[in-house]
């Protein structure tokens, strides 16, 4: 199946499709992962994984653009919800070069910053996958198993 949106939704108690993500979320701040909520997953669902990517960030590398700011897998199927500073899933490699969760922190002088926050639903667990892996690898590795997604767009301006 292709990358397509879905009836998947996706929501957080944080900040709304299109708002500003609160500063407690972003590295000028406490750098915590915002709470996120989702539901109608697609029937046959066994697993989750969930993106935050920022493309307006001007980086291009290994072939991709923009900035990718979490990378989370192995979340299972009976999770619809993840708290602030989530310890569920398993983390992949951040474009900081950290595991986990890294907050919006647009370049000094660029103008306000999108960033999409993804739940992917897949037909199998993502179990089998490393802790580490990079957005590209995780993409590879789930795509012919993705039954639905949709984002959450936040707003982020430096300073």
């Amino acid at each position: 199946m292709a990358f397509a949106l879905s009836t998947l939704r996706l929501s957080s108690p944080a900040f709304e499709d299109g708002g500003a993500i609160p500063a407690k979320h972003t590295g000028e701040g406490d750098d915590l992962s915002p709470a996120l909520v989702w539901q109608d997953a697609p029937e046959g669902t066994k697993g989750f994984a969930l993106i935050c990517h920022d493309p307006d960030a001007p980086l291009v590398q290994n072939g991709t653009y923009g900035f990718v700011h979490w990378v989370l897998y192995n979340i299972p199927a009976s999770t619809t919800s993840l708290e602030e500073a989530t310890s569920v899933g398993t983390r992949g490699k951040n474009d900081f070069g950290r595991l986990g969760y890294g907050g919006p922190m647009p370049p000094e002088g660029h103008d306000t910053h999108r960033y999409y926050f993804w739940v992917l639903a897949l037909d199998k667990p993502t179990d089998d996958l490393p802790e580490g892996i990079s957005l590209r690898d995780l993409l590879l590795k789930v795509e012919p198993h993705l039954l639905g997604m949709n984002r959450l767009v936040g707003t982020y301006r430096r300073g």
